[in-house]
């Protein structure tokens, strides 16, 4: 990774989001759906050996932070009153019908926690892949990569380089940068990332090849047809 790349990469890390929550006293069904019923989502904030804290986030706010599609890997300062608690989301919930979310589970992270989240791969420098230059097709066999990693030093992206890739070559998890402190899960093993696969070619039939098939449909025709009439006399 180069240089301007990893300090864009830890000012990313550092710049923190914050989501806005509200106390959630009681709990039960009649609750919760009360809650939603005026735009709130019924969530909980847990872990580091302390008590469940039930509470409510606008929906509103946490759907503009799922289209992300990076929400499970984002860093959360959640701000209760005047108190904020360092978060990471660890499951969504939605409606099975409707698909809007409908309760939200936050892992409550102390200071040096260390936990496992999956980051996307990005795919760059396409141009500067022969193989892909020639009509090659990028074969992407892990979208993401599961890592440990400091809860205050999450990468938003890994890069996959694609510079001087043929096909039949392979990015491997080896060729990826990762940042000090960060490791992937799988560590028995160096396993692919994504390859550059041939291209796939339709064969499609030759002049020739349709004439003759033409002319068989015809002979075989007028054999049927001679055949009626042999039959009709």
């Amino acid at each position: 990774m180069g240089h301007w790349a990893r300090i864009l990469l830890e000012s990313i890390m550092a710049d923190i989001q914050e989501l806005k929550a509200e106390t959630r006293d009681r709990a039960g069904k009649g609750v919760a759906r009360e809650a939603r019923r005026n735009g709130l989502v019924p969530a909980v904030i847990y872990g580091d050996k302390q008590p469940p804290q039930s509470i409510t986030v606008s929906r509103q706010e946490l759907e503009m932070k799922l289209k992300t599609g990076l929400f499970l890997s984002t860093l959360l300062n959640v701000a209760v009153g005047d108190d904020k608690v360092r978060v990471i989301p660890k499951d969504v919930q939605f409606d099975p019908v409707r698909d809007f979310p409908i309760h939200v589970d936050f892992l409550r992270l102390g200071k040096g926690a260390k936990i496992t989240v999956e980051i996307p791969v990005q795919f760059t420098n396409e141009e500067e892949s022969p193989g892909l230059v020639r009509g090659g097709v990028l074969n992407v066999v892990r979208f993401s990569i599961e890592v440990s990693c400091p809860a205050d030093a999450i990468p938003e992206f890994f890069e996959g380089d694609l510079t001087g890739l043929d096909i039949g070559d392979a990015i491997h998890v080896s060729a990826i940068a990762f940042p000090d402190g960060v490791e992937p899960t799988i560590s028995d093993r160096d396993f692919t990332v994504a390859t550059i696969a041939a291209p796939t070619v339709v064969e499609t039939p030759t002049d020739e090849e349709e004439i003759e098939g033409e002319e068989g449909e015809g002979i075989e025709g007028e054999g049927e047809e001679g055949a009626e009439e042999d039959g009709e006399e």
